[in-house]
């Protein structure tokens, strides 16, 4: 959503445009001001690295690699991709806390070049064991779950107050746009160039990033607004004070206590992630053993998703209704949307599903962030927010492994019917949350206005 009314550079800003300036207004926030826009074009590039490094390796495993185990070892890699975001969450807050967020910002993506430059010398010289390939995986997913939360946690620093909607809105969206392009590219080059072509163009992209992080000053941060910038406040990049911490957050148990609305719909959004990003291994599967395909063809599927998501982002805030009622229907769609293939087989047939669940999954994200936003009172949204993108997150590593292991023993087709299968009574227990409460939450927080683009509460990995 556009933040309505003139909007100008932050009053640390950087040397582009001028307040006053009607024609820098109009611009977009990643023109009128540098600084975000170079740390901007960073997570783009990261986020598009880690994207085409795992489904570029998936496809890989699934199509060159892998034999009798391909659904297992796409599977157990998919889980390893995950595995640092949930498990390390309290080690990053603490870091980020304690660290200048330049520093953490350019450190993990220079470490993430490092670690796919040395990954992609080893693929060259010759095809390494695939421990190096998970070992990889594992490190470089690390390297992410410090930089984006990271990143978000800076906007405040990089842009004004009137701007912070809108550049969570290009954040927010660019993980969709990083992850079309990185889907999009990953099977292609393994069919060009082979794992170890991926690697070395995720390596580029690893330190541009860092270089745009090292080349961008960040401003000291901004002083409480009850009280006056003290006279001496820290220089930009240093440390705050070990007593210089934010408002105590209060226990996320305590939080979720006072909201059981809220508890309710993050379990069905848990257990639908079990059976929804099942797709990023049951659609290679498909595409190698129905389709009997090449990388473009996944490429193309990856697309689709992509596309579908932008779109649904853009579009779930023009739909009526409250957002349990619009969250079920949607889930009752993706449940159609993902068992199609496995009745219908063909490329239209795939296509099509991965669009329309793709539209699924924005839509309601929109809903459902905006809702959450309204609902959770704001000194709480931090620790909220960072614990729920933890809790649906420990949800792929399940899902990774245990259709992983399914693909060995049933045909995709059927693996697609489980996927409908297992999403259709949670989009009946998401309904029936609402239904218990007509008059309550959801009423007092309908949308005023388009929800700017939001990240996804299901099938969001990155």
């Amino acid at each position: 959503m556009t933040v309505s009314g003139a909007v100008t550079e932050p009053a640390t800003g950087t040397a582009s445009g001028t307040p006053a300036d009607p024609a820098a207004r109009r611009l977009p926030l990643v023109l009128r001001n540098r600084r975000f826009g170079a740390v901007w074009a960073a997570q783009v590039l990261t986020q598009a690295a880690g994207r085409m490094f795992q489904v570029g390796t998936v496809w890989w495993l699934v199509g060159y690699a892998a034999d009798a185990d391909r659904g297992l070892a796409s599977g157990a890699f998919l889980a390893v991709s995950t595995l640092p975001a949930v498990a390390l969450a309290p080690l990053v807050a603490a870091l980020i806390a304690r660290r200048p967020h330049r520093t953490v910002l350019g450190a993990s993506a220079a470490l993430a070049g490092l670690v796919a430059l040395g990954t992609a010398g080893w693929t060259y010289a010759g095809t390494p064991p695939m421990a190096v390939a998970y070992g990889a995986a594992l490190l470089l997913a690390g390297c992410q779950a410090v930089f984006d939360p990271c990143l978000t946690t800076s906007v405040p620093e990089l842009v004004k107050d009137a701007d912070i909607e809108t550049a969570t809105g290009f954040e927010l969206s660019t993980q969709s746009l990083a992850g079309l392009a990185g889907g999009l590219l990953g099977p292609l080059v393994v069919d060009t160039a082979g794992p170890a072509g991926v690697v070395a163009g995720c390596a580029g992209a690893y330190l541009l990033a860092a270089s745009l992080i090292g080349a961008t000053r960040f401003p000291a941060p901004a002083a409480p607004a009850a009280h006056a910038p003290a006279a001496d406040s820290p220089a930009p990049d240093a440390p705050a004070p070990a007593g210089d911490a934010p408002g105590r957050a209060r226990p996320l148990r305590r939080i979720l206590s006072e909201l059981p609305f809220i508890r309710r719909v993050l379990l069905c959004f848990a257990a639908a992630n079990v059976f929804t990003t099942a797709v990023f291994v049951v659609m290679p599967l498909y595409t190698r053993t129905v389709l009997n395909a090449d990388g473009s063809t996944v490429a193309a599927l990856e697309a689709a998703l992509g596309a579908g998501t932008l779109v649904g982002s853009f579009t779930g805030g023009r739909l009526p209704g409250a957002p349990t009622a619009v969250g079920a229907g949607c889930l009752v769609l993706m449940a159609a949307a993902l068992g199609l293939p496995g009745l219908a087989a063909g490329h239209a047939a795939a296509l099509g599903a991965m669009a329309v669940a793709g539209w699924c999954v924005g839509v309601i994200g929109v809903r459902f962030v905006a809702l959450f936003q309204r609902l959770v009172p704001a000194g709480d949204r931090p620790g909220f927010f960072a614990v729920m993108q933890a809790l649906l997150g420990a949800t792929f590593p399940v899902s990774s492994l245990v259709f992983g292991l399914l693909g060995d023993h049933l045909p995709a087709r059927t693996l697609c019917l489980v996927q409908a299968i297992g999403v259709l009574p949670v989009a009946a227990a998401l309904w029936w949350t609402g239904r218990r409460e007509p008059d309550g939450p959801e009423a007092a927080a309908a949308p005023q206005e388009d929800p700017a683009p939001a990240a996804q509460p299901i099938g969001d990995v990155r």
